[in-house]
């Protein structure tokens, strides 16, 4: 359970506003998701959390009461990969505070290069239902696997008339794995936050290239070493029959199917979000799944008259809707513009191990 004890220190009016809003949030997060914790199953979730927490673009920085909600979110899953995590780790710190001593996280070094932005990515995890194997890397491509990207490039001959030219780099946010168990099921876990670059052209077919290039990675991998993996993040999926899409599952990955139906960015239009399994583990079982809202309960359309005073004048004085801004912009910058998106996965094969010491039956192996 989160640890709420900062709120005593608040005024009346903020600490009323809050816990109306935390409890509102607690009830939401019941029904659709934490009343599915079980101890036989694991809830893994991932979650682009919008620039957590630089304030480079100038639209924040987060409130207090946002860290609550956020930590709040997380403690309902027992596993999430986060994206969008700064430089300053500050942030971050603030939420496994207030989550409390049974709660840990694995984070990744920030990315160099302007597609990188400087971004780190992070597992958070309850660790009295998740076991860090104490293995961890980050993916690189070795050569002849690299990504082509294309890029015009103006010359001094025809200066009107671009040519194209191509480089061989890594990605521009390195994927990130770490190895997990959960009950009987042991499996690695990567998290990405793909390329966007463009809707069309070059810029997307390098977002496809990335896609395809890890998946073929760790497919190519889980074929050698026989283990499972499981991919998350940030994909900048366009839709399920793009080939964005098809480039996660022609190398064989499975994505729910409740999930590809899914928009995951919290004005309801979009695809980017994922989870995808290639996985060789037979007894394991796919449960639930979604998406979850967290504008139905905390930073709601319409509480703009809530917030008036605690938004920077110079940035509502700019905008000319203010209320477009409140909904599509300052709210994204104190939680999200994306949702998390989640999987509930049943990992206690128990039945089915003692099924195989029955007489005739070979004990199952690797439990």
């Amino acid at each position: 359970m989160p640890r709420y004890w900062s709120i005593r220190e608040w005024d009346d009016v903020s600490r009323e506003r809050v816990l109306a809003h935390l409890l509102r949030l607690r009830t939401q997060l019941h029904a659709e998701v934490s009343s599915r914790r079980t101890l036989g199953s694991v809830l893994l979730a991932t979650w682009n959390i919008r620039d957590f927490d630089s304030n480079k673009f100038g639209h924040g920085p987060r409130l207090p009461e946002s860290f609550h909600y956020i930590a709040e979110i997380v403690s309902a899953f027992d596993l999430v990969a986060l994206q969008e995590v700064n430089r300053d780790l500050s942030a971050l710190e603030r939420v496994m505070g207030i989550l409390g001593d049974d709660w840990n996280y694995i984070v990744t070094d920030t990315t160099e290069g302007a597609g990188g932005n400087e971004e780190r990515m992070a597992f958070v995890f309850d660790t009295r239902k998740i076991r860090f194997r104490n293995i961890a890397g980050e993916v690189v491509l070795a050569a002849g696997q690299k990504i082509v990207a294309a890029r015009k490039v103006r010359s001094d001959r025809s200066p009107d008339e671009p040519t194209i030219e191509e480089d061989e780099i890594q990605f521009a946010r390195t994927p990130f794995l770490a190895a997990f168990q959960a009950g009987w099921f042991k499996f690695n876990l990567s998290t990405v936050h793909i390329y966007f670059g463009s809707s069309s052209g070059v810029k997307l077919q390098r977002r496809v290239d990335e896609i395809n290039s890890i998946a073929h990675f760790f497919s190519k991998r889980q074929n050698r070493e026989r283990e499972d993996y499981i991919l998350v993040g940030d994909f900048n999926i366009v839709s399920p029959q793009h080939r964005t899409m098809e480039a996660l599952t022609n190398e064989g990955f499975v994505i729910p199917e409740n999930l590809q139906r899914e928009k995951t960015n919290l004005k309801g239009d979009k695809h980017y979000d994922q989870i995808a399994l290639k996985v060789q583990e037979k007894r394991l079982e796919i449960g639930a799944s979604g998406v979850f809202d967290f504008s139905k309960s905390v930073f709601r359309d319409g509480e703009l008259p809530i917030y008036r005073d605690l938004i920077p004048s110079d940035l509502l004085v700019s905008a000319s809707d203010e209320e477009k801004y409140y909904r599509d912009k300052w709210r994204t910058f104190q939680m999200s513009d994306h949702l998390p998106m989640w999987v509930q996965l049943k990992v206690d094969f128990t039945d089915d191990y003692l099924e195989s010491l029955k007489p005739g039956h070979h004990p199952l192996a690797d439990v």
